[in-house]
């Protein structure tokens, strides 16, 4: 389609946003944008995807697209503040298939639809499909449906996906007169972004305060960076350079870890000195049970894959629980012993009651956000780095010896934590 400004403060491809610093090609950015149902793909910087249903205002001469794509050489994917636009073609059948619609149940209908949601629709024969591709076309998240009426639009205040409905009240839904005579919708995720949340850019002043985000590996320290930098608008940090990650969108990852233009730097260190470089920490705690499988996930099938059998069979595994149950103790207590200005967070309970924890974290980091923007990081709340697939097989491979071991640990922790006056571990933790 052309050669387009790109300025990041005001995006008009602001749907799906990837990176890809090796092998970003245009069709791998069309698809991408194809699959989450959007019209333009957009290419900068020659790694940078952006879809979006709207074509950019301001178009430039074709020259100042010249970044060559990373994974196809002599093709173009943009340049410096330049989008190289293509119209995504029509998609295989099987990207077709895997655009889901997402149900989120039936939830009681806002007292007036119109105010509540900003599109909608009216058509004799409503589909879920009609509506869902009729609200993801205007770029919403969200189709609601009540009888014959299509509704687009983001969780709010008003509309927040909090108290869903009985089922049943919604059955039927389709014969007008039903549905409780319109006090109830059906509630839709559609393919499409919520991007209420999903600008983020580096501080503009270097932060005076110098914050980790510190966690024992396979605890949710991604995670948490994604929940964050939703919730603030400001990439985090690493002490680490893990380029998979880079690629998910954590520009952060680049950055050097003490450049103080991120809200919080990820570590999974321990020990006196690394600690005190530190002026206050987010400590997140996870059951040592799962935070061992899914480091040892991530060691032999990396951040999204799941070790193999094998694996789990051989002599690693044990060796790796030895080694690593420990400085899963070690770790908190270092933490507890040295941190400066500690919130402890376990993870169970950032799960558990998403919103009220991420705000604690956020005015932690001494910023402000928004309820609707709070809504928008749980509409998005596992990002697209979450192990999917399938689940493992519910076996053990945790054996008595393995299981005291790490139970004496969890006493340890606990009792260090209650210590110093924090809540001690989550109920869950022991005994296996």
């Amino acid at each position: 389609m052309g050669c387009f400004t790109d300025d990041s403060r005001e995006r008009t491809l602001k749907g799906a946003v990837f990176y890809d610093l090796r092998k970003m090609t245009v069709s791998h950015c069309q698809e991408a944008c194809a699959e989450r149902a959007y019209t333009y793909a957009g290419l900068a910087y020659g790694a940078e995807c952006y879809c979006g249903n709207k074509l950019p205002a301001a178009a430039s001469k074709p020259e100042e697209c010249n970044s060559e794509c990373k994974g196809e050489k002599g093709s173009v994917c943009g340049g410096v503040n330049r989008l190289s636009v293509y119209r995504v073609e029509e998609l295989r059948a099987g990207a077709r298939r895997r655009r889901n619609v997402i149900y989120r149940g039936c939830f009681r209908a806002p007292e007036n639809l119109t105010d509540t949601f900003p599109a909608s629709l009216i058509q004799p024969n409503l589909t879920v499909e009609m509506c869902s591709e009729f609200c993801s076309k205007k770029e919403f998240p969200l189709a609601v449906i009540r009888g014959r009426e299509c509704y687009c639009g983001y969780p709010t205040g008003r509309f927040s996906l909090r108290d869903g409905a009985d089922g049943l009240l919604c059955s039927g839904m389709h014969n007008t007169s039903s549905a409780a005579e319109g006090k109830y919708c059906l509630v839709y995720q559609t393919p499409v972004q919520d991007t209420r949340c999903t600008d983020r850019k580096f501080l503009t002043t270097k932060s005076k305060v110098f914050v980790a985000l510190s966690s024992f590996p396979g605890a949710g320290n991604t995670w948490a960076r994604h929940l964050i930098e939703h919730a603030t608008g400001y990439y985090t940090g690493s002490y680490y350079f893990d380029g998979a990650l880079y690629n998910k969108g954590f520009k952060g990852e680049k950055d050097h870890w003490r450049s103080r233009r991120t809200i919080c730097v990820k570590t999974h260190e321990s020990g006196k000195t690394e600690i005190e470089m530190f002026d206050s920490a987010i400590l997140l705690i996870r059951n040592p049970y799962k935070s061992l499988m899914a480091e040892f996930n991530r060691k032999y099938a990396g951040h999204l894959g799941y070790a193999t059998d094998r694996n789990w069979k051989s002599k690693e595994w044990p060796d790796f629980v030895n080694s690593y149950a420990s400085w899963w103790a070690s770790h908190v207590l270092d933490w507890l012993k040295y941190g400066k200005r500690l919130l402890v967070v376990h993870y169970e309970d950032l799960k558990q009651s998403l919103i009220p924890k991420l705000k604690e974290m956020v005015e932690f980091l001494n910023m402000t956000v928004t309820e609707d923007r709070l809504l928008c990081v749980e509409n998005n709340r596992d990002g697209n780095f979450k192990r999917s697939g399938a689940k493992q097989k519910d076996f053990e491979p945790f054996t008595q010896e393995m299981k005291d071991l790490i139970n004496r640990y969890i006493l340890t922790v606990d009792e260090a934590l209650r210590g110093r006056n924090f809540t001690g571990l989550p109920r869950e933790y022991v005994p296996r």
